[in-house]
């Protein structure tokens, strides 16, 4: 028993692993989207989370604000982007880089990495030169991509879409490795594999670079660094007890000039190492985290500066301890409740936020081979598209919207193969969100297709589709689907459902 207590001290995890540990399933709280293969789409969504954590992972039950921030920037020509840039405003001038030390989940994934046995690589002058790159991704992909294509009206969220690695993880690796998804890696092309060359790159690194993708591109962080100064929570150094032995910068894992400035992620590290107990994480003027919350292995508490041995973040006895049981109690509370209203049975995969006129449930004509469901839509020049009225025809119906870009690119296909195929039934119908801007958009974007408004979600709730656009659902002259899926299709795809379709 003596030797499972001394281990258990050895080992147990750290108040920060905790919280990360915490964060990432707060974050990913309908787990049932892993055995489900689908996105979770209910109101939380449209709330930003404070670290980075991808919109498209299947238990993500709140937005990116990275992502975020380049959809409303790509919206900017129409819309001011005041969400995205007053939540990122908020999340850093209370927390700061403390989101990137304790609050990111693929911070966390970083730190397991470089856990793995094998060489590593110290900080240097490299390193510190490499950290810039954050701030030039920021700059191009983050800010000056999606502002250049709002106003050719083409939204392009390039980091995301390019780049992150935290979305090719947790989004499509993560849902595509579902059974329920396989048709998919028909789609994949250049672009994934791209993507999945860069996670990869980026997983080898931090092996052996603590929080290579931390430290040297995530544009996130770079957002948050220039908000360390005036941010209400980080690290603080008191003047009247730091003597400058530079034991706090040898220590610090990260590529810091001084403790909090722009590169510190306010791990801690430095709080249980500093001789002179001068370090701490504040929150304003009132101490979170000091040298005198730091119980060594041996239970006794005393400053963490006089045994390397020491354990951080350990609260002491007494009213501390107390306020830290309640507070894990409260916190035990949320997530708790937070995971029973996503996961229990009789749960919609809307979550507990789903509004009670949520669209109907995918029919079970959707399947391939079986026979849609009739319906009638209007298109905007007035005349009526009823299903049924067109058999004997090849339908081709195209999901879209104008804030999408891939849509938007991939119209001009679907005007082609109308126009090489008269006899074929082609309608665009544009998703529920934002229709009303579509009128003013086809004004400055004429279409010979005819486009119908979804505005209640009924037609791609019976189409089966998801919030995932462009979608394409293709009949038989008999009325039975062909093929039903998201994502862009090809001139040679479209023609060989076509020929494929007597």
């Amino acid at each position: 028993m003596d030797k499972m207590k001394v281990w258990w001290r050895a080992h147990r995890p750290s108040t920060r692993r905790l919280v990360q540990l915490y964060a990432a399933l707060l974050y990913n709280a309908h787990l049932k989207g892993f055995v489900q293969g689908e996105i979770f789409q209910g109101k939380s969504k449209a709330l930003c989370v404070p670290g980075l954590n991808c919109y498209s992972c299947p238990a993500a039950v709140g937005a990116c604000p990275l992502g975020a921030l380049q959809n409303a920037l790509g919206e900017s020509a129409r819309r001011p982007a005041f969400y995205a840039v007053g939540v990122l405003l908020l999340f850093g001038l209370t927390l700061g880089r403390t989101v990137c030390g304790w609050l990111c989940p693929f911070g966390l994934i970083q730190e397991l990495l470089h856990k793995l046995p094998a060489g590593k690589l110290k900080k240097s002058r490299l390193t510190r030169g490499l950290s810039w790159v954050k701030y030039g991704l920021l700059g191009l992909l983050v800010l000056g991509v999606p502002l250049w294509n709002a106003f050719r009206e083409l939204p392009l969220p390039a980091f995301c879409k390019y780049v992150c690695p935290a979305g090719t993880l947790e989004g499509a690796v993560a849902l595509l490795l579902h059974p329920a998804n396989r048709e998919k890696l028909g789609l994949l092309g250049p672009l994934f594999t791209w993507k999945l060359l860069v996670l990869l790159g980026l997983v080898t690194a931090c092996i052996f670079v603590y929080r290579a993708f931390c430290r040297f591109f995530c544009p996130l962080g770079a957002i948050y660094s220039l908000m360390t100064r005036l941010a209400l929570l980080g690290i603080r150094v008191d003047p009247r007890r730091c003597t400058g032995c530079g034991v706090c910068l040898r220590v610090c894992p990260v590529d810091i000039r001084r403790v909090g400035d722009r590169e510190c992620v306010s791990c801690g590290k430095c709080i249980s190492r500093c001789p002179e107990g001068a370090i701490s994480l504040q929150a304003g003027n009132q101490a979170i985290l000091s040298p005198d919350a730091i119980r060594c292995v041996n239970g006794t508490p005393q400053s963490s500066g006089e045994k390397r041995g020491a354990r951080p973040f350990r609260a002491v006895s007494g009213s501390g301890k107390k306020r830290s049981a309640a507070v894990w109690t409260l916190a035990l509370l949320i997530l708790a409740g937070a995971l029973a209203g996503f996961n229990l049975p009789g749960a919609s995969s809307e979550g507990p936020f789903t509004p009670e006129n949520a669209a109907p449930e995918a029919s079970p004509g959707s399947a391939l081979g079986q026979t849609l469901p009739d319906f009638t839509l209007r298109t905007l020049e007035g005349e009526s598209f009823t299903l049924s009225h067109q058999r004997g025809r090849v339908v081709v119906l195209n999901l879209w919207a104008t804030w999408c870009g891939p849509c938007v690119k991939e119209l001009p296909l679907f005007e082609s193969f109308s126009q090489a195929h008269p006899d074929a039934a082609v309608l665009a119908v544009h998703g529920e969100l934002l229709t009303e801007d579509v009128p003013d958009w086809l004004s400055r974007h004429p279409l010979e297709l005819p486009v119908a408004l979804d505005e209640d979600g009924s037609v791609a709730a019976l189409l089966g589709a998801s919030s995932m656009l462009p979608h394409t659902v293709i009949l038989d002259r008999q009325g039975r689907v062909l093929y039903n899926a998201p994502g862009s299709v090809t001139a040679e795809l479209l023609e060989q459902l076509y020929q494929s379709a007597d």
